[in-house]
């Protein structure tokens, strides 16, 4: 069955981001830098392999699983075969071709708001890690700093207090059957986390200047070295449109 990205220039979408990938590359550095030993690691929804290098370095084994095909032939040109096995599955099918508890760190990135069931999807995650294992996980923040300053201006002042998950699709798009397009409230996906057997270790607000205007105007690395001064200060208000949370699996 063909995987919804199948048909998607994927790489194509990252070109010209070098902001944003460099934000979630210092987030994920971050969080490896609180984890003592990874042996095993597992990228759910890995794409080409684009995150790869930002965490290969500290891993024995990889991982990469994704349920298009057409993106893992392209992380295979790109990333190689060297410590690195590829698995064609959906997340909801991966117990069936990984054992239980035997991960050290599982990685999802620009996944979760694509999965209808987040409860499930955390669950099989926790179920494939060993105990004390490492969970990084990235989900788009609905109530970021631009999204208060929308919703004020629409006369919305209750949106601080609505924590439900926002479906971005049309109607259109929702009736054709498309896949969801989520935005989360923090305090939500932590107690989901909680709920599925994680304590928080830490989060990171991240991608915090993803505007064309200062992209334009100030050079990346200056932006990237604002951004990775900010990442965890800013966490504490949800500042940015992406969140990056490092969990671990209680014992």
């Amino acid at each position: 069955m063909p995987a919804a990205y199948d048909t998607y220039d994927y790489p194509s979408y990252w070109q010209g981001r070098d902001y944003e990938q460099g934000s979630e590359e210092i987030a994920i550095k971050g969080f490896l830098n609180r984890i003592a030993k990874i042996r095993t690691a597992l990228e759910i929804g890995s794409g080409y392999g684009r995150l790869v290098p930002s965490y290969r370095f500290r891993a024995k084994k990889i991982i990469l699983s994704d349920p298009s095909s057409v993106l893992l032939k392209t992380a295979r040109e790109n990333v190689g075969n060297k410590n690195i096995k590829y698995i064609h599955s959906r997340l909801r099918n991966l117990p069936k071709k990984l054992r239980a508890n035997s991960v050290d760190l599982a990685i999802l990135v620009r996944v979760i708001h694509h999965i209808d069931d987040q409860d499930e999807a955390f669950k099989i995650i926790e179920k494939i890690l060993k105990t004390r294992g490492y969970f990084i996980l990235e989900f788009a923040n609905k109530c970021h700093f631009k999204s208060h300053i929308s919703e004020f201006l629409r006369g919305n002042l209750t949106f601080p207090l609505e924590i439900f998950t926002k479906d971005l699709r049309s109607k259109r798009a929702k009736k054709k059957g498309d896949i969801p397009f989520l935005n989360f409230h923090p305090d939500n996906v932590k107690k989901k986390l909680e709920d599925a057997g994680f304590s928080i270790v830490e989060a990171r607000s991240v991608s915090n200047f993803r505007s064309s205007f200062l992209k334009d105007i100030l050079p990346t690395s200056l932006l990237l070295s604002i951004e990775n001064l900010l990442q965890k200060p800013l966490s504490y208000v949800n500042f940015g449109p992406s969140v990056f949370i490092l969990a671990q699996k209680r014992g």
